[in-house]
């Protein structure tokens, strides 16, 4: 028996199809007797484990772990199953494992690491678990020797999602993670490409993909949705691809083939690469059912996003914001405040650009982050190496400090003072309530008008400090939202 483990990472109400299991599954249909543990689902997931562990005679135990809170739950996790059952060899993946592949290995209840791509991998590791084998020849594996010194193999080539099977839908209770959500009733998440061919040096995804990105062929991505669609009815997708348009020609093609589906979607984009596509194709894509793209803007500034490696001009993304207004597609811009170079100039910068944004487009969404380097292979922490000493172990990484700085809520990076960070938040609010987003479909309308009367004086006078009233606002809203956690 293999176990493919997800653990909790989100609110239950925020649950999705767990697609890093479910492409593992996908090589293991038919070959391999497997079963899959949602933390996201499961209410209790160890207990669970523990069942299956007593059960069946497990041979590996495979964990996908994002930064953040998942790796809190993993961790947990894995040492309740190495305590008890201290021969079941345990494997991470994810993005976890390929940024932060020594610390994984620092774990006394981790036995290999998974960097990258990981279908092909587990398939040649569970070979040599069976002794056919030998560790030493597996692409994308690191383990520790018998000494325990940690070894990494040589990258492992990328493969195109059409190598491998659709994933084993059935497998897994599939009705209860379609939720509603602004886009419709019956929300599926689908993940179309892989990587991305941009070095962004403050993206994990880099060290995941090396700058590499495989696309899934128009014609099954129409037809997988298809099946969810009969199958399941599914009427609204979330794509996960990095960069779900590279290539016109086969944004153009996708667009043709989702059109008849008459699914909502949301996905991701760059703003230079759609900058360069015709109108027609930016009708193709909004009459195929786009309703918003997330864009990474990240700054105003074009020696900023030269600092960032973007690739990127900030007249692209304002010339963008204006023109995709036309097409009723709904543009969110990432917005990263605090650069290192000089965090204060960098925030002033970025209010400004900000504004400018919403001038060009009302409707253009802001989603405020703050600089959070992440390791590279080349270029280590986004150039601020004598800064940030990162943990050396995923229980250091569970600790509060590091939680916070993995999920951006308090990165506590030394450049940023605690002042400079204030401010940024307050001005996140102070935009966020002129213009509640439309994603919040549990937001009441009563709420959306106080919100915005509330918050008109402050962001027409730019005057950010102090938003005591628009913190009590928010918080008498939430109380009166309805609660979805029983979905």
């Amino acid at each position: 028996m293999i176990v493919l483990f997800n653990p909790k990472a989100t609110r239950f109400r925020n649950r999705r199809f767990p697609l890093s299991v479910l492409a593992l599954a996908a090589v293991l249909e038919g070959r391999e007797n497997y079963v899959i543990v949602d933390g996201n689902l499961d209410p209790d997931p160890i207990q669970t484990l523990f069942s299956i562990f007593r059960q069946h005679a497990v041979e590996l135990l495979a964990v996908t772990v994002m930064p953040g809170p998942q790796t809190v739950t993993a961790v947990a996790a894995c040492k309740e199953i190495r305590a008890r059952f201290p021969n079941v060899p345990i494997v991470w993946g994810g993005y976890f494992a390929s940024n932060y592949t020594n610390a994984a290995l620092n774990a006394w209840y981790v036995d290999f690491a998974v960097r990258g791509q990981g279908e092909d991998t587990l398939l040649e590791l569970l070979e040599a678990i069976r002794g056919r084998r030998s560790l030493a020849g597996i692409g994308g594996l690191s383990y520790k020797d018998s000494e325990g010194r940690p070894c990494h193999n040589p990258e492992r080539p990328m493969k195109p999602l059409d190598a491998f099977p659709w994933y084993p839908y059935h497998r897994i209770p599939a009705e209860r993670y379609l939720l509603p959500t602004f886009l419709g009733r019956r929300t599926a998440v689908h993940q179309a490409s892989l990587g991305c061919p941009f070095r962004c040096n403050f993206c994990g995804v880099v060290t995941f993909s090396g700058s590499r990105e495989k696309v899934e062929s128009p014609a099954r991505t129409e037809a997988i949705l298809r099946h969810l669609q009969r199958t399941y009815g599914v009427d609204a997708v979330q794509f996960y691809d990095n960069n779900f348009f590279l290539r016109e020609d086969h944004a153009r093609e996708l667009a043709d083939r989702l059109a008849p589906l008459g699914l909502r979607w949301w996905c991701e984009a760059r703003t230079d690469i759609m900058m360069r596509y015709s109108d027609a194709t930016f009708e193709a894509i909004r009459r195929a059912g786009c309703a918003m793209i997330f864009f990474g803007a990240e700054s105003g500034s074009n020696e900023t996003l030269k600092q960032m490696n973007k690739d990127l001009r900030a007249e692209d993304t304002l010339a963008l914001a204006a023109r995709i207004r036309r097409f009723g597609i709904i543009p969110e811009f990432s917005v990263i405040f605090g650069n290192p170079k000089d965090p204060e100039r960098d925030t002033r910068e970025c209010f400004a650009f900000v504004r400018q944004l919403k001038r060009l487009n009302p409707d253009c969404e802001i989603v405020v982050q703050h600089y959070t380097p992440v390791p590279q292979r080349d270029r280590m922490y986004g150039g601020v190496e004598d800064q940030i000493q990162f943990p050396t172990t995923p229980d250091e990484w569970t600790t509060e400090r590091w939680q916070r700085f993995a999920t951006q809520k308090d990165p506590a990076t030394p450049w940023l003072k605690p002042r400079t960070k204030r401010l940024i938040d307050n001005f996140e609010l102070v935009v966020s309530s002129r213009w509640p987003t439309v994603q919040d479909i549990r937001l009441p309308s009563w709420g959306r008008t106080a919100l915005k009367v509330l918050s008109r004086w402050r962001y027409q006078l730019g005057i950010y400090s102090w938003p005591v009233e628009l913190k009590l606002a928010q918080r008498a809203i939430d109380l009166r939202k309805p609660k979805w956690e029983s979905l």
